[in-house]
């Protein structure tokens, strides 16, 4: 067999760390507890720590720095892999160390180039159920595809609802997914699925910057429910932009339903992917007397044009979230001070620890 190629190689940055023996540690509580307590079952996994065997983080290529920065805030060392691809481009992935029993967390958003690291995910997942690991659980804080989740015309796919069955067909035991293009793609997995949502995070920078006379504005229909929780949690009033989708990536921006005029908007989306939409917004609003206009967004998928579109836009500032990496002709927009990347390392680490200690992930939101 031809051998991967070595230069492409993907390995965790604690290579000394030695690899499980295949026994399963006792949890916390066990060891901490007297000599009768050894003979009761325990109803709980332990808590999360370097200690626990049972409890591991891994992490394709798509957003590293993402998954080492959920293992700081966790508390555990991200496990070592190799991932390294042949010639002609072709995966390859093995696990180095031992996962037998292990409750594992594969964090890998489905990211620029999507396909590249959905096959990648797909392979990680294929590689842990055949090492034998307890539960598998995907964690995608970016999901690709999303935005085909019905047929709007005919003879298309429902490309959403194949990338679930991918994943539950490679082996996932369960999925936690942040700010979902629709929420009803979860009902695309047959598993269980958490759903998280970056407004908290985006809530506590928002509060910061303390903008005056502020109204969210929803940038379509769809949008609705996020910018409705995003406005109560502020005590603030929203509105709501009409809009109509002429192609892919091309919208007109119809009417702005709502009391925009001498207010500061904040616009709430899940995705900036061309920013055509967005900027379009901006300038309707603009026109209908908003003073300032702000945009928040989980994902920066930033393609396309979008970059050159933000930074020549009337826009004060876009906020977003470090779901996936910012593409390098980004980054130019971050350091002038038009883009603003909050981490959701600490969201993500802390539903992944209630995740494994069997505790309720809701929580996080109240």
């Amino acid at each position: 067999m031809t051998e991967p190629m070595e230069t492409a190689a993907v390995e965790s940055p604690n290579p000394a760390t030695p690899p499980g023996d295949g026994k399963i540690a006792p949890n916390a509580a066990g060891s901490q507890a007297d000599g009768n307590a050894a003979k009761q079952p325990q109803a709980r996994r332990s808590r999360v720590s370097n200690e626990d065997r049972r409890f591991k983080i891994i992490s394709g290529s798509a957003n590293r720095e993402l998954a080492e920065a959920i293992c700081r805030h966790v508390g555990v060392t991200l496990g070592e892999t190799r991932m390294q691809r042949f010639a002609d481009g072709e995966v390859y992935f093995q696990l180095l160390e031992n996962v037998r029993g292990a409750d594992v967390f594969v964090v890998q958003p489905t990211c620029w180039p999507v396909d590249q690291h959905l096959v990648e995910l797909l392979i990680m997942i294929d590689a842990l159920k055949r090492a034998s690991a307890g539960r598998i659980t995907v964690v995608v804080p970016y999901y690709g595809y999303a935005r085909q989740d019905r047929k709007d015309r005919g003879r298309v796919a429902i490309s959403s609802k194949l990338v679930a069955d991918l994943m539950v067909t490679a082996g996932a035991n369960r999925a936690l997914f942040m700010d979902l293009h629709a929420a009803q793609i979860q009902a695309f997995f047959n598993i269980p699925v958490d759903h998280l949502f970056a407004s908290p995070v985006m809530i506590g920078y928002i509060k910061e910057l303390n903008l005056p006379d502020l109204t969210v504005i929803s940038p379509d229909a769809g949008g609705v429910e996020r910018a409705r929780f995003i406005a109560t949690k502020l005590g603030v009033p929203m509105a709501i932009v009409d809009k109509r989708r002429t192609d892919i990536n091309v919208t007109e921006v119809m009417n702005v339903i709502g009391l925009v005029k001498g207010r500061t908007c904040l616009i709430v989306d899940d995705i900036i992917d061309t920013a055509g939409t967005l900027v379009k917004t901006v300038d309707a609003l603009l026109e209908q007397g908003a003073t300032k206009v702000y945009a928040g967004a989980s994902h920066p998928v930033l393609s396309g044009e979008a970059v050159q579109r933000i930074m020549n836009s009337r826009l004060e500032q876009v906020v977003v979230t470090d779901s996936i990496p910012l593409r390098e002709e980004a980054k130019i927009l971050k350091e002038s001070g038009k883009l603003k990347v909050l981490t959701v390392a600490g969201l993500l680490g802390a539903a992944i620890q209630n995740i494994h200690m069997e505790t309720s992930v809701s929580t996080l939101f109240n």
